[in-house]
């Protein structure tokens, strides 16, 4: 059996790295110092993560130089875990924590050797040291800052293609480092930044949670995205946020609630932007869902004339809003207005733009259920349900989730009683089964492995 290393208290009184005193190294708080003194006396990283609780690649990171400690609560885990005295950091005294060497009692209660009183200029010095230490600590490494912009950016690309739940779980390691830092003082500029992502971390979660059907949680999450929009300062972002919160109640609650908030999106900025259009999009069919025909027609040649002023490359990336996904919003409006004709000619431009492989299948899946709902208009019941139950289950079984079922349910209610047999009774049968599958998935995501 493998005896895991031991960090000898004593090394931090005594220890050397590269000719120089560990104390300098810790007096610093250079935490990747730190964490090479120790891998250097056979310490492994991993051994060190399990110390501090951190995770091991964090740990690997820090000792890089990659990442950067500057949260006082890790360095207080740190200074715990690794035996360290709280005083050679600069984490102040407690009971427990013996003083560093050469550090006198007078000294640390801010008299001289002599017992008398520090001069007025030695107090502000030490005010001067301990206000720049204060700044020090609460500012974010600026590569450490890039790091979670990054993942961030990561976080955009994968999710619409992965499963909500898999993107829940992803999302939480970032968002309570965020968190973390935002909770301690920031410079404006980098504030600003760590609310940007803090928008559009929430915006994540709360689209994931409205997939899953979980109205209540996601409409809280969509509200912490807005808090966080406005206080990034970044007028694209704050109408962004506001187009997205919109959906929420256009699948699972009240359209003209959509209505309301869209106008809220439109009213922050007046310059033509993507997020525009998205917002005036989301309007455009709410009020056709509400029965508002003309305003409803107002607001599809609104959110073109938006999408022409500003643009959008074609991409998948989360949030984004290329031409593609103008018309899935278009394809929705027209259902609703009853213009099948118009709405089949807009979903066919829609699937060609997708592609046979979609990057994002939930898209293509509202497409398909918009279009079945058209032919449930045209009194195609048959195929209506048909086209349903292939939209379903063309997606992988995590995507499966209630904004898809319920939309097939629409599909399934909107045919005639004396139409619901055969195709509709097989949609109707099949969707409660996807259902129950996606509880027990659920479920046993909740619980993990």
């Amino acid at each position: 059996m493998i005896v895991a290393a031991q960090v000898d208290p004593e090394w931090w009184s005594s220890g050397l790295w590269n000719g120089q005193p560990i104390t300098q190294f810790l007096r610093r708080r250079d935490i990747t110092t730190v964490f090479r003194f120790l891998h250097a006396r056979g310490v492994s990283y991993g051994r060190i993560a399990a110390l501090v609780g951190l995770s091991p690649h964090r740990a690997t990171e820090i000792a890089k130089g990659v990442r950067q400690v500057t949260a006082y609560e890790v360095l207080e885990r740190i200074a715990v875990g690794l035996h360290i005295p709280r005083p050679a950091m600069g984490l102040g005294c407690d009971d427990g924590s013996p003083m560093p060497r050469g550090a006198s009692v007078e000294a640390a209660a801010g008299r001289s050797p002599a017992g008398t009183e520090s001069s007025e200029a030695g107090g502000l010095v030490r005010l001067r040291l301990g206000l720049d230490e204060a700044l020090a600590a609460s500012s974010v490494a600026p590569r450490q800052l890039e790091l979670i912009e990054q993942s961030a950016g990561e976080h955009l690309r994968a999710y619409p293609s992965a499963s909500p739940h898999t993107m829940l779980s992803r999302l939480a390691a970032d968002c309570r480092e965020v968190q973390v830092l935002s909770l301690r003082r920031q410079p404006a500029a980098v504030q600003a930044r760590l609310s940007t992502v803090a928008a559009l971390l929430a915006t994540m979660c709360a689209d994931a949670l409205m997939r899953l059907g979980d109205v209540a949680e996601a409409r809280r999450w969509y509200g912490t995205a807005i808090h966080a929009a406005d206080d990034s300062g970044e007028a694209r972002f704050r109408v962004l946020v506001r187009a997205q919160a919109a959906i929420l109640p256009y699948y699972f609650g009240d359209p003209a609630r959509t209505v309301a908030l869209a106008d809220a999106a439109l009213a922050v900025t007046s310059v033509a932007s993507s997020s525009a259009a998205l917002a005036a999009a989301g309007r455009a069919r709410a009020l056709a869902r509400v029965g508002a025909t003309d305003q409803a027609r107002s607001a599809v040649d609104q959110a073109r004339r938006l999408l022409d002023q500003a643009g959008d490359e074609d991409t998948d990336v989360a949030f984004r809003f290329p031409a593609k996904r103008l018309l899935l919003y278009l394809s929705g409006a027209y259902t609703w207005l009853g213009d099948t004709a118009e709405a089949y000619r807009v979903q066919d431009e829609a699937l060609r733009l997708y592609g046979t492989a979609p990057a994002v299948p939930i898209d293509v899946a509202l497409i398909a259920l918009d279009r079945s709902m058209c032919l449930a208009r045209d009194r195609r019941a048959t195929e209506a349900a048909t086209t349903a139950r292939d939209a379903v289950a063309g997606l992988p079984e995590a995507q499966r989730t209630e904004i898809i079922l319920t939309r097939a349910t629409d599909v399934a209610t909107s045919i005639s009683a004396e139409g619901r047999r055969g195709e509709v009774a097989t949609l109707t049968d099949y969707v409660g089964t996807c259902r129950e599958r996606a509880r027990s998935l659920g479920a046993a995501t909740a619980l993990g492995p």
